[in-house]
């Protein structure tokens, strides 16, 4: 026998038991804002601007050349300046660098260097002197020498040197007493200064030097060497 219950006046129905789920409910995703620096960004953008106006003033200064002298060549102390010697250059400068322009060339040729000038450098103008290393009072004797008879260092004009007689010992005594022929035998010396030196001969290497002594020692000096008995030395420098 079935039995039938009826709902009672009054009373809530149970509501159905719910569905079993499917599967495990999705965790909510959670969405992370960009934060901002705005302290980052100015900096970004101050860099920008340095690096485009540093760029600016480079371009602008390396507009601002100036065309001026640079030394073609080696010139030694004393030699004249030719106009071989010098060459042109488009250069940016600083104002505190002293240079020579371009346009001062023909006023430098002929001119002396007061110092060494070296290939490749700017030429200013304390380098340049218009005085003659032969000075009031001197004569100019060049000298003929062996490559025995100088010194194996590069000779340059300016330097002072000692031009050495060097008589033949078996003559230096003239048939005298043996103390005669040792006071003979001592070696005369001449004080002179470089003025110029010239290029060895191809065959024998002699080499000519021009040298500045006193006018009074300039024809003994000439007799000397024109008997092929005398050598040069280099005499201690001013400075060292």
């Amino acid at each position: 026998m079935s039995t039938t219950s009826t709902p009672v006046p009054g009373q809530a129905s149970a509501p159905p038991p719910a569905a079993p789920a499917s599967g495990p409910a999705a965790a909510p995703r959670v969405l992370r804002q960009r934060r901002r620096r705005p302290g980052l960004i100015a900096l970004s953008v101050a860099l920008i601007a340095a690096g485009g106006l540093s760029g600016a003033l480079l371009f602008t200064a390396s507009g601002q050349r100036t065309v001026v002298l640079v030394v073609a060549r080696d010139v030694p102390v004393g030699a004249a300046i030719t106009d071989a010697d010098l060459a042109p250059a488009s250069l940016a400068l600083d104002p505190a660098v002293k240079a020579v322009p371009v346009a001062k060339k023909p006023g430098m040729v002929g001119q002396r260097a007061a110092v060494a000038l070296k290939a490749g450098s700017l030429l200013s103008p304390g380098q340049v002197t218009a005085e003659s290393l032969i000075k009031t009072g001197e004569q100019l004797v060049g000298v003929a020498l062996k490559p025995s008879q100088l010194p194996a260092s590069r000779l340059a004009p300016g330097q002072k040197v000692l031009i050495v007689s060097t008589p033949d010992p078996t003559q230096a005594g003239g048939g005298g007493k043996p103390a005669d022929a040792g006071a003979a035998a001592a070696p005369k010396t001449q004080s002179a200064t470089v003025v110029a030196v010239g290029q060895p001969a191809p065959a024998t290497g002699v080499v000519v030097v021009d040298v500045a002594v006193p006018a009074a020692d300039g024809p003994g000096l000439a007799a000397r060497v024109a008997t092929g008995a005398v050598a040069l030395i280099l005499a201690p420098q001013a400075g060292n």
